[in-house]
């Protein structure tokens, strides 16, 4: 009966965050400039009803739904995957430089007018980069190096990468192109097409693979390095799954979305109350999160009354960097640090 409780909680927890995205999703394909009633946009999603309200749910909004869920989903399974792996709650998919590089590969194309928002060369130059600043991280830091080399290099990579987009910016001759790089890089799913989706949506799934198939390394590697070790768990091996993970899947998101931070790291903390502290049941629950975040977040940024249309990359940062702070303090706390 004890072994059966947190499994049954669990598998609870999850459908519950299951059936929140779904109904997300259903409102997210009812909000905008054109009001549509839940009943409305299902009988739009089979087919039936009004040709223009049709085209509205599942050429215009249904892409953009799409991407939320992926986007969300992998953000809150890379963060709940990096947690694992760091065994620190503070870690987030950032921490290696994946985000930022492939926003810098999105920035050059823009930059350099060979592609808009719109155009397919946007993700895959994001998702070239992210897989660049994986090599480069591997080169600098080695196959074997310790978490704390991993996390050096990952900043120092992040940090260029941050360094090389705001280069890019300041060189652009083009004012307009400039515009739309800071637009962009603010965080948005407007305008996204099924064209987005096809070419993300793949990359988001492998990363995706990757992370769930070391859930059962990720529970022996939270009794520590060395017993993990002695229960047959390659730690070399797993750190690079995870990061060529949260590369492909984070890159795939970033470069379709711009960047969109924090649901990585806030996702895993609001599911480890309700399921416990075990990281392989925390990944499914965080990507759930992740994606209901991601979905709320989208449905609030079109109903806050504005003049033009606020980033959703701008709500999630406004409401993740309090949540980080809290984290810090409840951290320097736990080790006794307390307030100064």
């Amino acid at each position: 009966m004890t072994r059966n409780g947190p499994s049954a909680r669990g598998a609870t927890v999850t459908f519950a965050l299951a059936l929140l995205v779904a109904l997300l999703a259903i409102a997210s394909l009812g909000v905008g400039p054109v009001r549509l009633s839940p009943l409305t946009v299902v009988q739009a999603l089979v087919g039936y009803g009004d040709e223009i309200q049709q085209i509205i749910v599942q050429q215009i909004r249904l892409p953009r739904a799409i991407l939320a869920v992926a986007i969300g989903g992998i953000l809150g399974l890379s963060g709940a995957a990096l947690q694992g792996l760091l065994r620190n709650p503070l870690a987030s998919p950032s921490l290696f430089g994946a985000p930022q590089s492939a926003a810098f590969g999105a920035v050059l194309m823009i930059a350099l007018g060979f592609a808009d928002v719109r155009s397919y060369a946007l993700p895959v130059a994001g998702i070239a980069m992210a897989f660049v600043s994986v090599f480069a991280l591997l080169a600098v830091a080695g196959r074997n190096a310790s978490l704390l080399l991993l996390i050096l290099a990952g900043l120092a990579i992040s940090s260029l990468a941050g360094a090389a987009t705001a280069l890019v910016m300041n060189l652009s001759h083009n004012p307009f192109a400039t515009l739309e790089i800071a637009f962009w890089l603010l965080g948005s799913l407007e305008d996204r097409s099924f064209r987005h989706v096809a070419l993300a949506l793949p990359f988001i799934a492998a990363g995706a693979v990757l992370l769930f198939s070391q859930r059962a390394a990720f529970r022996a590697l939270s009794l520590g390095e060395e017993t993990a070790q002695s229960l047959g768990v390659d730690v070399a091996r797993l750190r690079l799954i995870v990061i060529i993970g949260t590369a492909l899947g984070v890159g795939g998101a970033v470069s379709v979305s711009g960047t969109i931070g924090f649901i990585g790291l806030v996702a895993p903390h609001l599911v480890r109350p309700l399921i416990g502290h075990d990281p392989a049941r925390v990944l499914l629950p965080s990507a759930l999160a992740g994606a209901a975040l991601l979905l709320a977040a989208d449905i609030a940024v079109r109903l806050i009354p504005s003049t033009t249309d606020i980033k959703v990359g701008v709500l999630t940062s406004i409401i993740g960097v309090p949540f980080f702070l809290y984290l810090i303090v409840r951290e320097r706390r736990a080790l006794g640090g307390g307030v100064a």
